[in-house]
């Protein structure tokens, strides 16, 4: 019934990508008993991010937020219906990439959150995380935006969850990224983000990136999803 509800609001389908993921022992016990997860991928488009060439465009900044726009209503929509199947569940919104406002000091403090959508998708087998911290999936490659439910009801995960990074030799995204924020070592589920990745200074560059470019108060970049490889062979 489940995955039933989720096609059902998918739509089209061709944009989408959602899988299950078992989260026992990965998220704090305050989240009273959501123990499963559902991810949701939608498909960015393919011209906006091929345009991106040394930075964020204006067209990438409103198409990255109408995505993520997107995806809140939709996780919305799930949600009333799994409500009305009786199956509880509990919405994790997509991450914005707005200034200060709206985050608690610890967030600033270490730009990690309760749950994380990447964490999900992996657990759900999804894709893998890259060397720049993206999510790679393995039908959009980095070309997509991510969101959550969780949920107490086993779905009925049958995914096998990725516990290691595919992108090898591959360091186009180290190279290109303005920040510099990538040493390029590879991810797996017990290496900490910080030992590959530094997101403050991503945070700090794409803060700069967006108010010299596009003057707004905003963290964001694109840079990396345009130039990695898997992406462009999978959709160019």
């Amino acid at each position: 019934m489940i995955r039933a509800i989720i096609k059902k609001n998918l739509v089209p389908a061709e944009n989408f990508i959602f899988g299950f993921s078992d989260l026992h022992g990965l998220i704090d016990k305050k989240f009273d008993g959501f123990q499963y997860g559902i991810s949701i991928g939608k498909k960015l488009d393919d011209r906006i991010i091929n345009d991106i060439e040394d930075g964020p465009t204006i067209e990438y900044y409103n198409h990255y937020n109408q995505v993520n726009s997107e995806l809140a209503d939709l996780t919305g929509k799930i949600h009333a219906d799994l409500q009305k199947a009786r199956i509880d569940s509990m919405i994790i919104r997509p991450t914005i990439s707005h200034g200060q406002e709206g985050y608690d000091e610890g967030y600033l403090k270490t730009l990690t959150v309760d749950i994380s959508h990447k964490m999900v998708a992996t657990r759900a087998g999804l894709g893998w995380i890259g060397k720049t911290d993206l999510f790679i999936s393995k039908v959009f490659g980095p070309r997509l935006r991510l969101v959550s439910i969780l949920l107490r009801q086993n779905p009925g995960t049958d995914s096998i969850p990725v516990e290691r990074s595919k992108c090898g030799k591959c360091d186009i995204c180290v190279v290109r990224c303005p920040a510099n924020a990538a040493n390029g070592k590879l991810w797996n589920i017990k290496i900490h983000r910080n030992e590959f990745f530094d997101a403050h200074k991503c945070r700090e560059k794409c803060n700069e990136l967006a108010r010299n470019r596009l003057n707004v108060d905003a963290r964001i970049c694109g840079l990396c999803v345009s130039v990695c490889p898997l992406g462009k062979k999978i959709h160019n």
